[in-house]
């Protein structure tokens, strides 16, 4: 007798898994900080005209020529420009204008406290960097060489102005205040050019446009607005010579920084 046995099913087959090529990744957390320095930069470039500004603080066009600074020049550039914003500081105060906006506030201290201009300057240095902390910023060597040369300086210079000129008249105090424009426009553009930190002051407003992503019009603007109220209200003199420094020494920095910054007032991208 003869078994016949049934075909074996062959087994089903199994479907196809289909694998991506390149499973995509998942995206990296966002940096809070991202791009603040170009947010910066941009902010910077909008404080002057954009024909006359452009390559002067982006440090791309023809003003600006990528020229290396060699350390000596930096060495010579840094304590001069210093020594002449202290020079310029105390011509402004000497000619009974008014001062710069944050010297409106450090005159006023000056007369409410007793204290010397050089102690209330380095004092209120010190509380701006302070204020870095929270901002994170980062002083370099121009920083702290700001804080020690002005506030060592501003009193032998007021000191010497007031034997110079004792008792200045209309024309002496008009010719005091316009110097002191022209000569605090080169000797900032002389200190920032060389690229070793900001000064205290001007650390404080980067650091909140970069905090706060407002535009430096309106920080700088709110910044001395609120120092010039304050110094005036202490006994600080706000006079037409203020007005004068706030529309005047942009453009006197921006042609001075032809020269003495060769890689521009902004850090290149």
């Amino acid at each position: 007798m003869t078994e016949t046995l049934a075909p074996v099913a062959a087994p089903a087959a199994e479907p196809a898994v289909t694998v991506p090529a390149s499973a995509p990744r998942p995206a990296a957390p966002a940096d809070p900080f991202a791009g603040r320095a170009a947010a910066i930069e941009r902010g910077l470039a909008g404080m002057v005209p954009p024909a006359a500004g452009r390559g002067l603080l982006d440090g791309r066009g023809p003003a600006a020529p990528a020229v290396a600074m060699s350390p000596a020049r930096r060495g010579v550039q840094l304590p001069l420009g210093l020594l002449g914003y202290a020079v310029s500081t105390a011509m402004l105060l000497h000619s009974g204008y008014g001062g710069m906006p944050w010297d409106v506030l450090h005159q006023g201290l000056v007369r409410s406290s007793g204290l010397s201009f050089g102690t209330v300057i380095a004092a209120v240095s010190v509380l701006v960097l302070a204020v870095w902390i929270p901002l994170r910023q980062r002083p370099g060597i121009g920083t702290l060489a700001n804080v020690v040369v002005i506030s060592l300086a501003i009193d032998p210079a007021l000191l010497v102005l007031g034997r110079l000129v004792p008792d200045p008249g209309v024309a002496a105090s008009v010719a005091l205040a316009v110097g002191g424009v022209v000569l605090n426009g080169v000797a900032t553009a002389a200190y920032i050019g060389v690229r070793l930190g900001p000064g205290p002051r001007d650390g404080l407003m980067t650091g909140l446009v970069a905090r706060t992503g407002w535009s430096v019009r309106l920080v700088k603007t709110g910044i001395e607005v609120s120092v010039v109220v304050s110094g005036a209200l202490l006994g600080g003199t706000l006079g037409w010579a203020t007005v004068a420094y706030a529309l005047g020494v942009g453009p006197v920095v921006q042609l001075a920084a032809r020269w003495l910054a060769p890689s521009g007032l902004a850090a290149r991208r």
